[in-house]
């Protein structure tokens, strides 16, 4: 690979791995960059899956507290996580091309639509939580997370947001957390099975190590009602984005 090109996916890591964290769209910044460096879109898909592992690593590296300090229930978060990510890479290498994009854009679309109603959803609620159901949330949205993933980090949000009585900034890290679960074992499989540019994948993770890291410290600076306000709109860009390609 050009030394150039490893330059472009280390930097566009960087910014992957920090937009992922703050807004939970590290696919829009790291997919493209992965397609621009020649990579055809399957092995793009998957060595993407494999270096977003590292976004994970690197926020909780900088946020173990917060993530250990949610209790047993995190075992149980896990373990949906990590199913879904095992059916989400089961389904990209086995299934035909195209079986998810249809809805995608409607799923990113609904869930920043949930964004922007939070406070009103949770009040319908009662504010109260819903732990089966965001069990079952997870499970689902860990699975297109291994599938594909563009997007994956704002229905992860917008499921903890209405469904738990998580604050926005323990959401914001328990999402990139669990959705690092899922990519990791959908690039296990991956690993095994599947067409991972392992030079380019390695570029990247370099990058989004470093960009993941540097996520807590900036969402913590950023007033809850403008972060949930951003995420919603870059969610309906991306929605949009989605439909259009």
């Amino acid at each position: 690979m050009p030394l150039l090109d490893i330059g472009l996916l280390i930097v566009a890591g960087f910014f992957a791995g920090l937009v992922g964290f703050v807004t939970g769209l590290a696919s829009i910044v790291s997919y493209p960059a992965l397609l621009a460096a020649g990579l055809p879109p399957v092995t793009a898909n998957v060595t993407n899956t494999v270096a977003m592992v590292a976004v994970g690593v690197g926020a909780l590296s900088n946020s173990t507290r917060e993530v250990a300090d949610t209790g047993p229930k995190l075992w149980r978060w896990v373990l949906a996580s990590a199913a879904g990510g095992i059916v989400g890479a089961a389904i990209l290498l086995g299934a035909p091309e195209g079986s998810f994009e249809a809805v995608v854009p409607f799923m990113v679309a609904f869930a920043a639509l949930a964004l922007l109603l939070q406070p009103r959803i949770r009040a319908f609620a009662g504010e109260r939580d819903l732990p089966r159901t965001y069990m079952l949330s997870l499970f689902v949205v860990a699975i297109y997370g291994g599938y594909f993933g563009a997007g994956a980090g704002v229905i992860f949000l917008a499921s903890a947001l209405i469904l738990t009585s998580e604050t926005i900034w323990r959401a914001t890290i328990l999402k990139s957390f669990l959705l690092g679960i899922a990519n990791l074992v959908a690039a296990l499989g991956f690993a095994v099975f599947g067409p991972v540019h392992w030079g380019a994948a390695a570029a990247m993770a370099i990058g989004a190590l470093a960009g993941g890291w540097c996520g807590p410290p900036v969402v913590k600076r950023i007033p809850p009602s403008i972060l949930r306000v951003v995420i919603a709109v870059a969610g309906f860009g991306l929605a949009g984005w989605l439909w259009m390609r």
